[in-house]
């Protein structure tokens, strides 16, 4: 079959197909129909990441419709989110303290109903339940997709196949070629690298690896110092809509340049971390593939996951009290969560730093080849003269098309792999990341198919028989996401601080009961009362908050467990504030051992290989038993019959 209509069937058989769900194939290579999709064996690795992307699709289904059907079992038995919002809205008479100095304005709790509601939507009860079911789903994902990976290893015969003894890297040998020593297996002398000087590289590397997360926190830092400029800046903006949502419009001006700042990092850590992968001298490839694909992934991590840590952990947290507020440099005043709390932050940064980068990717993997071929297709016009019709043969048309880059599927792994942190790290914050990934590898399906069938060249086979050591990465991400959840749920929500209102302190304490009429006043006991006369001089806000009641007021409320001005020991943390720390160290203590153990008992209960796979296994290996006992056999009786042809003398062997 000619090169035109190979591309032409596999263009016509997966570009405009619409069953997403079938991988594309990743060779242009044209071979016999078969189960495989026209995929020839050898194309281990390229058709692997592919049969990775589906099952990930497939189980991104899967948690839509699971997921979406526990919150609605479970959210009605919650208290309704109306009846913590509906609090906030009626709370016309509790005026909040500014935050920020100067110009931030004295506002109604009741203004924040809004962000109340959607904050609501997200912080009930039934976020525990879909943070223990995402872990579960992690683990059940990649449980399945180790029996998925036995099945293709076996219908590819590379279920028993292991890589032969690495050839030396080219630079490892002519670095260390004066150094030799006997190889143990082969008897050979080959280069040896001394392990003062293995030790001293490595010192090196871990010492850039440091530096770069430095950077990273430097740029988180100067994010910080952004918000905190800015949010005084935008509450002295003419425009009242943005002067009245000064938070919001910091926080997504914010999330926008930290996710211009992540993506110009990239391309800086792409570049030192071939250099100390470099500088390390790994002997073999496979060894520099593994050393590299640590480090891009770690400095991506970080780069991707730092800001998004701040806002779940830090933001809000060390600010202090009014009167007493915690500053930067003694300058700047650290900025508070928004009055409704500190999840909807973290939810505009998940979703936009989220969309920004699919999107930024998918634009990137279809526009940048389109440009390249159209470049390409011009210059070719040009040198051939633009009135003369051109007809080049298909494997110079194949030639011109833009060749794979050098690292392979890195790149598509990597992509694959940072996807799966945002669906599983803070899901409990953002529980629409895996209905947007869902979403997103619809599209990648797609755009990768017609990617590979008409605008890359030809990529040269790969044997592998799994996807290495991104299973261990996809491992570690897992364990990882379920200390977040932990505590985003006991920190980050007010899930934990309703639940000990409801069972100590609100109406039914002492009942064992938390409906709602258990959290009536849950509001008002989460707030403290601040006297307006303790400001310090940088925070005294220039208004004096006459226009609520027509006369300047005397005091404020803010977020926090503190005594009030009169008490003994003023703005000093009350027992409350003590049993809730208490309860949110029990709960991730809790929450981490159980989820856990249901990690470790679902990955014993469902095997590696599926059942039908290993019959076929113990099946195969029979027949190949029995082939070689009857070869034997009849070796046997050949040998016995000719020597009695013979007439020779013989034992009586068996059989």
């Amino acid at each position: 079959m000619g090169a035109m209509c190979c591309r032409s069937l596999l263009r016509g058989t997966y570009w405009y197909q619409k069953d997403t769900l079938r991988p594309p194939p990743m060779s242009l290579q044209c071979a016999p129909l078969t189960k495989l999709h026209i995929v020839p064996s050898g194309k281990g690795e390229i058709f692997t990441r592919f049969s990775s992307i589906v099952a990930k699709q497939a189980m991104n289904v899967h948690l839509e419709q699971r997921g979406s059907k526990l919150i609605t079992v479970t959210l009605p038995k919650q208290p309704a989110p109306q009846a913590f919002s509906k609090e906030v809205c009626q709370a016309t008479d509790i005026i909040m303290c500014p935050v920020c100095d100067k110009y931030c304005p004295f506002m109604r709790l009741s203004d924040s109903c809004v962000y109340a509601k959607v904050t609501h939507l997200f912080d009930n009860g039934a976020t525990v339940f879909f943070a223990v079911f995402m872990a579960v789903w992690a683990t059940v994902f990649l449980e399945f997709w180790k029996r998925r990976r036995a099945v293709i290893a076996y219908d590819w015969d590379l279920i028993d196949w292991e890589e032969e003894e690495e050839e030396i890297r080219p630079q490892f040998e002519a670095k260390y070629s004066k150094k030799e020593r006997m190889n143990p297996i082969s008897g050979k002398p080959e280069p040896y690298q001394a392990f003062a000087d293995k030790c001293s590289r490595l010192i090196v590397s871990a010492s850039g690896i440091f530096f770069m997360i430095c950077v990273v926190i430097a740029a988180v830092f100067g994010i910080v110092i952004y918000r905190v400029v800015t949010v005084s800046t935008f509450a002295a903006f003419k425009w009242a809509l943005i002067r009245n949502n000064s938070q919001v419009a910091t926080t997504g001006t914010a999330v926008c340049i930290n996710f211009c700042i992540i993506m110009l990092l990239n391309v800086l850590y792409e570049k030192v971390a071939l250099l100390l992968t470099n500088l390390e001298q790994p002997r073999t490839e496979s060894e520099w593939e593994n050393s590299f694909t640590l480090k891009m992934f770690l400095f991506q991590f970080v780069n991707l996951n730092s800001s998004t840590f701040y806002i779940a952990f830090f933001l809000g947290r060390f600010t202090g009290h009014p009167g007493a507020y915690l500053r930067l440099i003694n300058r700047w005043r650290l900025e508070e969560c928004h009055p409704s709390g500190c999840l909807i932050d973290l939810c505009m940064q998940m979703g936009i730093i989220m969309v920004l980068k699919q999107t930024w990717n998918n634009f990137m993997e279809l526009g940048y080849p389109l440009i390249q071929n159209w470049w390409t297709r011009r210059k070719v016009r040009q040198e051939h003269g633009p009135e003369r019709k051109i007809r080049l043969p298909q494997w110079e048309k194949d030639y011109n098309l833009q060749p794979m880059n050098a690292y392979g599927l890195f790149d598509e792994y990597l992509e694959m792999i940072l996807q799966f942190g945002f669906t599983t790290i803070f899901v409990a914050a953002f529980p629409l990341a895996p209905l947007l990934a869902l979403l997103n590898n619809i599209i990648e399906i797609r755009l990768d198919a017609y990617k590979f069938v008409t605008q890359w060249r030809r990529p040269l086979a790969s044997r592998a028989k799994d996807i290495g050591i991104w299973y261990g990465i996809l491992e570690g991400i897992g364990i990882l996401s379920v200390i977040t959840n932990a505590f985003v749920i006991a920190i980050t929500s007010d899930f934990i601080p309703r639940l000990v209102y409801a069972y100590k302190y609100g109406p039914c304490a002492g009942q064992g009961e938390a409906g709602q009429k258990c959290m009536v006043g849950y509001v008002n006991a989460s707030l403290s009362v601040f006297r307006i006369s303790d400001f310090e001089n940088r925070s005294e806000p220039e208004s004096d908050g006459s226009e609520f009641s027509g006369t300047p007021l005397k005091y404020c409320r803010y977020r926090d467990y503190r005594d009030p001005p009169h008490s003994l020991v003023p703005y000093g943390y009350t027992l409350q504030f003590w049993h809730v720390l208490a309860a949110r160290l029990a709960f991730i203590i809790v929450f981490e051992h159980l989820v856990f153990c249901i990690k470790h008992l679902i990955s014993y209960l469902i095997p590696d290989l599926p059942k039908d796979l290993r019959d076929r296994m113990r099946r195969e290996k029979y027949l190949i038993q029995e082939m070689m006992y009857e070869a034997e056999l009849e070796r046997l009786q050949k040998e016995r019959k000719e020597r009695k042809k013979n007439g020779k003398a013989h034992h009586n062997e068996w059989p």
